[in-house]
């Protein structure tokens, strides 16, 4: 499906962030959500590559794909779980539990992004989210990935409020 204007305006991002043009899957059981990124050599950081044909040739740069996990977990969180960044929620990237580069994304054929949660739950007012990611270029599997994120809405969370011994309190304004 194409990206929903209210999606788009919603995203924590401006339009060169978000970098998707298509919703591919939305599977509510599994939390599945599969969406379309295209490639070019425009893309933020591959446009400032040095690039070589043999040595060093134009790519979807590794930082950018990282940056995607936390876009995919944003469809996930918006797709599945219903959170809304304009009432309030916003979702924080954990850890890094593993990122494996698979195989190089070149510029020109489109990536499609897998996110899967492996564990949701609540924790007071934050939800906890451990996401596998597997992202696919011409049916080549190139990133594998492994984090966990958590999603709060800081205004609803009381000064001094932790979750797992981190301070998740928003600034206190008299």
């Amino acid at each position: 499906m194409p990206l929903e204007p209210a999606f788009v305006t919603d995203f924590f991002y401006g339009e060169g962030g978000l970098l998707l043009d298509e919703i591919l899957l939305v599977d509510k059981e599994t939390g599945t959500v599969r969406a379309r990124m295209p490639t070019h050599d425009d893309l933020p950081i591959t446009r400032e590559q040095k690039v070589h044909p043999v040595r060093h040739p134009r790519h979807v740069s590794g930082g950018l794909m990282v940056h995607m996990t936390g876009v995919m977990g944003f469809v996930h969180a918006y797709y599945v779980l219903g959170l809304r960044h304009a009432e309030g929620w916003v979702g924080y990237g954990g850890k890094i539990h593993s990122a494996r580069f698979k195989a190089i994304a070149r510029s020109g054929e489109p990536m499609e992004l897998e996110c899967t949660p492996k564990q949701v739950r609540r924790l007071g007012a934050g939800i906890f989210a451990r996401y596998t990611f597997h992202f696919y270029q011409g049916g080549v599997e190139v990133y594998e990935g492994d984090q966990t994120a958590m999603w709060l809405r800081p205004e609803a969370i009381e000064e001094g409020a932790t979750i797992l011994g981190v301070d998740v309190s928003a600034p206190q304004t008299k």
